[in-house]
């Protein structure tokens, strides 16, 4: 494998992509990201009618606010290697008149008024005007801060074939796709021999390694000839998973139905949807993780404090039982639990598969294994932010290192924090089942994660536990 250095460079003459330094503006600018300028204007400019005329002031915020949401779920506020104010007018005017069409049927049925209603629409006919052209305003500032190179990211194109070479070439002599080339990331098997192929930073079971080396915050895949499984482990690596990837499709001479089309050059691009594991979103699963512990405490602490009485009657002191457990990135936590069998020794606890069947299992404990209660005093791991509400199951440390090595996938369910009930979980994944498949369930929510998934599986959770789906 060839990597760069100065012997290796080709010269000047050649027709070879050398990697580009990031200018000092654009060193200072790599927190930035277009939606922190789009999303303030595009509200902005909604809601700037409101300065002359604040008749209808409520109906207007309210439309204002459902016009963002609308472009946040339209993907308006996603990046975008070729940056078109034309290519996004089709959206932005069918997603403005729903959002008006929504709160002016909400006005009709309040007011009961048509002069009413007609002077709303007036005002919001006006808002949407100011709103298309400061996106094109947006727009054009963002295509000249990236030809000045005041804004860029650093990229790594994964492959090395005539597609990934010619992405190279695109990107070094067109910065207004916002990005720098910093190198190719490929099999060792690959063929650089010749100039095209440099630089080769690494081979891509390194990349995450590659990604901290310069600062990469863009993967692109194109023309990489190892398995799909190799790449699937090289991208769900903790280091790249922060990264924005993008791909090359296999089939690129047809156009895809599904969003805005993107492309670098005459190249078709995809942006993959990676797991939101950070930002906004994270930020509200983690503000409803502890406003849901909270009221759990509060609302079961007469519950817990009859399961604690009943346990101590059964088996005597020692109502909780702590386990070190494996979180996220592979930090141990002690979970608590109620205890509904006291373990004979501590290699017992921790290396013991499952007591379903247990005969030292007493009434309550049974009870209250079949009821789920005794996993309540996990709402305190909760709290403490040991552990989520949905996510993946905890395990021990001493099951964690053995399937780990059995499944290689099974490691990458730590990319989150683990969760008091999970997708695998009321997929009947549930006691003695097959840790293949419950890697696969954890890893597709991971990848798919939103909002709204975390609150199918909270009611498939509370259907099973009312319907004794315990274990």
């Amino acid at each position: 494998m060839t990597r760069i250095d100065a012997s290796t460079r080709p010269s000047t003459a050649s027709t070879a992509v050398l990697p580009y330094v990031a200018s000092a503006a654009a060193g200072r600018t790599r927190a930035l990201r277009a939606y922190m300028l789009a999303m303030p204007v595009d509200l902005g400019a909604f809601l700037l009618p409101l300065v002359w005329d604040r008749h209808y002031w409520k109906g207007l915020i309210a439309a204002g606010v459902v016009t963002v949401v609308a472009f946040a779920m339209g993907g308006l506020y996603a990046g975008r290697r070729h940056v078109s104010f034309l290519d996004e007018l089709p959206s932005l005017c069918v997603r403005l008149l729903a959002a008006a069409a929504v709160v002016a049927i909400i006005a009709a049925a309040r007011h009961d008024s048509v002069p009413y209603v007609v002077g709303f629409l007036h005002q919001v006919a006006v808002s949407a005007a100011l709103v298309l052209a400061g996106r094109a305003l947006t727009r054009t500032a963002v295509v000249v801060a990236r030809r000045h190179r005041w804004v860029e990211h650093s990229a790594i194109i994964v492959g090395g074939g005539p597609v990934a070479v010619e992405l190279a070439r695109l990107l070094r002599r067109y910065p207004q796709y916002g990005l720098h080339f910093a190198g190719f990331v490929d099999v060792p098997s690959a063929d650089h021999a010749d100039d095209d192929g440099q630089p080769l930073l690494g081979r891509v079971d390194e990349l995450a390694e590659m990604i901290r080396l310069v600062h990469a915050e863009v993967v692109i895949v194109a023309d990489v000839t190892c398995p799909d499984e190799q790449l699937l482990r090289a991208v769900r690596q903790p280091g790249a998973a922060a990264c924005d990837l993008w791909v090359v499709p296999r089939l690129r001479e047809f156009h895809s139905q599904h969003g805005l089309p993107d492309h670098i050059g005459a190249i078709p691009v995809t942006r993959l949807r990676r797991p939101a594991l950070m930002g906004p979103q994270w930020m509200i699963k983690r503000a409803f993780d502890v406003t849901f512990a909270a009221v759990g405490l509060v609302l079961f602490s007469p519950v817990m404090a009859l399961c604690a009485l009943a346990i101590l009657v059964e088996g005597g002191p020692g109502v909780l039982f702590r386990q070190q457990r494996v979180g996220r990135y592979g930090e141990p936590f002690r979970l608590l639990k109620f205890r509904s069998l006291r373990p004979r020794d501590a290699d017992e606890a921790q290396t013991t598969w499952s007591i379903a069947g247990e005969a030292r299992i007493g009434p309550v404990g049974r009870l209250l294994r079949r009821t789920s209660l005794d996993e309540l005093p996990q709402l305190w791991n909760i709290l403490r932010g040991d552990m989520t509400v949905v996510g993946p199951r905890p395990e021990r440390p001493y099951f964690v290192d053995r399937f780990s090595a059995d499944y290689p996938d099974y490691a990458m369910r730590h990319r989150v924090p683990v969760g008091l009930t999970g997708l695998a979980q009321v997929s009947g994944l549930r006691g003695d089942t097959p840790i293949s498949d419950r890697a696969r369930f954890d890893n597709y929510y991971i990848e798919n994660w939103s909002l709204w998934l975390d609150v199918k599986v909270i009611v498939r959770t509370v259907s099973e536990v009312l319907h004794g789906g315990g274990r």
